[in-house]
């Protein structure tokens, strides 16, 4: 139901931590790939035995087919870094897929989140499984474009940024991230004399656990929004021009 459109303008990154941007995505291991080459894809080139250490890397994801909306990694970096909030997915030990949202901050090309120190669901599968995926979006308006109710899209930016997490014990990097954290999402009445607070103290360090994912790669898609007269009823875009709803419905 989308309609492909021109992509939207950059947003600005949020340099945060001290650090701005984000570095350029560390170049896949595939060596496992390139020794099953080599043996002609057979069994053999398949066949690793249980004793020999074998190297995790990360996927590099199916071919994207909407090519039209996908966003440079430059862009997508940005918005990775400028977003708001973002859901952290992980995977447990029973297969399940769990997503939580979080605050966050974009810190030594990384994102930063926490939360209870408590043993809890996300705890558990981070333990379990290292390799996370963080998504961050950014919604816009929904829009006609074409003659049917169904010919409708929204405009939006959104990115995946696919890595792996690590808790963070230091405290002096906890607190670090707090301060971060609070940079980024303090609130300009805050800095009145009436709702002045002291910044820079975190007495409940031990009841946050910080996590920290390392960026292997990012995947960003856009539509923007299209000028009313890209729009219905301006113009008809529908991708189904020989269709004729019921003679009794609108």
């Amino acid at each position: 139901m989308s309609l492909a459109a021109p992509p939207a303008s950059a947003g600005s990154a949020l340099a945060v931590g001290g650090r701005a941007g984000w570095a350029t995505p560390r170049a896949s291991r595939m060596a496992n790939l390139t020794a099953m080459m080599q043996d002609g894809g057979g069994a053999t080139a398949h066949a690793v035995k249980d004793s020999e250490p074998r190297e995790e890397t990360m996927s590099q994801g199916p071919v994207m087919r909407r090519t039209d909306k996908a966003m440079s990694d430059e862009r997508a970096r940005a918005l990775l870094a400028g977003g708001y909030a973002g859901r952290l997915a992980t995977v447990g030990a029973d297969g399940w897929p769990y997503a939580v949202p979080l605050l966050y901050v974009a810190m030594d090309d990384e994102v930063w989140v926490h939360n209870t120190a408590a043993p809890g669901h996300l705890r558990a599968n981070v333990e379990h499984e290292p390799r996370v995926c963080f998504e961050v979006d950014e919604p816009g308006e929904v829009f006609a474009y074409g003659r049917f109710e169904c010919d409708s899209s929204v405009a939006y930016r959104s990115v995946i940024a696919f890595g792996r997490i690590r808790v963070i014990d230091d405290r002096a990097e906890k607190q670090r991230f707090c301060e971060a954290l609070l940079a980024k999402y303090r609130r300009p009445e805050w800095e009145q004399p009436e709702a002045s607070r002291p910044k820079s103290f975190f007495p409940r360090l031990d009841m946050i656990t910080v996590y920290a994912i390392a960026i292997e790669r990012v995947a960003g898609k856009e539509t923007a929004l299209p000028v009313p007269a890209e729009r219905w009823p301006a113009k008809d875009m529908t991708k189904t021009p020989n269709a004729r709803p019921p003679e009794n419905r609108g």
